[in-house]
């Protein structure tokens, strides 16, 4: 039995995941189960909303989890034993008004995880995407031009 350790980590600082991920694997050697569940929404008209907020936005809700699994997907590969999740949102099979980055980020990863599932057969590895209805988030009423208090966690 390990103790667990608590790891702080920004998904949507794909720049540091790497790292995360080495740490993990040279204090535990190895993940059996890998559960991708950080995002990030805002709500707003196209227009309205920047492209450095879409970024962010695609960052956390498509570039983090992709980093981070490919980052511990060898050492399962080389194990032949895993398991992936990916808990979504039903917003990444379809859109809906005012939420276009975030439906946009999760419809990508969707495809990203449904390919990932059918190359990882061979290895044993099995990937999982839930795709939940809309749940209640933690949201911060944003100050006038603080575009990142806008956004939900």
């Amino acid at each position: 039995t390990y103790a667990p350790k608590l790891i702080l980590l920004d998904i949507s600082d794909i720049n540091c995941i790497q790292d995360i991920a080495k740490e993990i694997l040279n204090c535990y050697g190895c993940v059996d189960i890998l559960i991708n569940n950080a995002s990030m929404k805002v709500k707003g008209a196209v227009q309205s909303i920047s492209l450095q907020l879409d970024k962010k936005i695609m960052d956390a809700n498509y570039f983090g989890p992709i980093t981070l699994t490919k980052a511990i997907l060898p050492n399962m590969i080389s194990r032949r034993t895993g398991q992936i999740v990916l808990i979504n949102s039903i917003q990444g099979k379809i859109g809906i008004p005012f939420r276009a980055a975030y439906a946009a980020s999760k419809h990508a990863a969707v495809g990203f995880f449904d390919c990932l599932r059918a190359e990882m057969e061979e290895f044993d590895i099995s990937v999982s995407t839930v795709n939940p209805t809309f749940i209640c988030s933690y949201h911060c009423q944003p100050a006038p031009g603080n575009w990142e208090a806008s956004i939900w966690k």
